[in-house]
């Protein structure tokens, strides 16, 4: 844990200090591309609070770097199948993407892939989990999108008959998903932190009828509720990093829920400032809202949860 902390405050200090800082240099300078890589593989080789205290870093700084799909995503599928060669050019600072089963309408004809990823995070490298595969592509077309969260670029990826380097064996995709989710929800954590934090400071400084707005106690209640939000979602972000798939679909069922209700309560603490431009409060709450559907909406998260709970239907 006290490894964790100290990675928290030097991610903490060098996002403050150098914001427009490459993911190479970021890579370098802090080792977060090789965070979960093996030591005999060029990384640091370590664990789950290490990855939560840099996701939750990233997540309050709103930071563009590619940490969720390539540090983690690409990390654990390179892991799973063995793809050592792939794991050091990865820790070296290389940007990866995964396309997991059913993120689009793929099909894998001997060395050859086919299809369309209509929603994949950037990344130079695209490994796509195909026919029971992992492989490598290049695709044949990258169309960018624009989103509303400009931080977290989507793009399309077509395959038309692209050939591909298989990679091994695709059984692991659900841990790398699972692996995702909690990265995506210490993010989420670190978001809220810093919304709550945000509205904290405002209610202390803005004066009403000759007294901080933090006074009154329906501010206080509000407040209080959203640290306890938050909390619970740490909580629930922490077990997802070291958990299976149960507790993976409970932090993004409740981290989800969480950030976007840290991100809307921000602003009505802070009332016409809080949707200005200049502002970034909406810039979270635009996160917030991108975040609830990259790996599938809240329900999606509890449909999951559904059969660990009550058993099979």
């Amino acid at each position: 844990m006290a490894l964790a902390e100290e990675l928290r405050a030097v991610v903490r200090d060098y996002l403050a200090g150098r914001p427009g800082a490459s993911w190479q240099a970021f890579a370098r300078d802090v080792g977060a591309a090789g965070l979960l890589v093996p030591e005999e593989r060029g990384g640091a080789g370590c664990g789950a609070a290490e990855l939560t205290a840099v996701a939750e870093e990233l997540g309050r700084a709103l930071s563009p770097h590619p940490f969720l799909q390539s540090a983690v995503m690409a990390v654990e599928a390179a892991r799973s199948c063995g793809a050592g060669e792939l794991l050091e050019r990865l820790a070296g600072g290389a940007v990866a993407t995964v396309v997991l089963p059913g993120d689009g309408d793929l099909r894998l004809d001997g060395d050859r892939l086919t299809g369309v990823a209509p929603y994949a995070l950037e990344g130079e490298l695209v490994l796509v989990y195909a026919g029971g595969t992992l492989v490598e592509a290049v695709p044949a077309r990258r169309t960018p999108y624009a989103t509303m969260d400009e931080s977290r670029p989507l793009q399309r990826l077509d395959f038309h008959d692209t050939p591909v380097r298989r990679l091994g064996d695709g059984t692991g995709w659900s841990r790398v998903r699972d692996l995702g989710i909690a990265a995506l929800a210490a993010e989420q954590v670190g978001g809220a932190q810093r919304c709550l934090e945000m509205a904290v400071e405002h209610a202390g400084r803005r004066h009403q009828f000759g007294r901080p707005i933090g006074s009154f106690q329906a501010i206080k209640h509000r407040l209080a509720d959203l640290l306890l939000l938050v909390e619970s979602a740490r909580s629930a972000a922490a077990g997802a990093a070291g958990g299976g798939e149960a507790a993976a679909a409970i932090a993004g069922s409740y981290c989800t829920e969480a950030y976007l209700t840290a991100a809307g309560e921000n602003i009505q603490v802070h009332g016409g400032i809080g949707i200005t431009w200049e502002h970034p409060a909406h810039r979270y709450l635009k996160r917030a809202t991108s975040d609830a559907q990259l790996f599938g909406p809240p329900q999606a998260h509890r449909a999951r949860l559904a059969p660990h709970v009550f058993g099979p239907a």
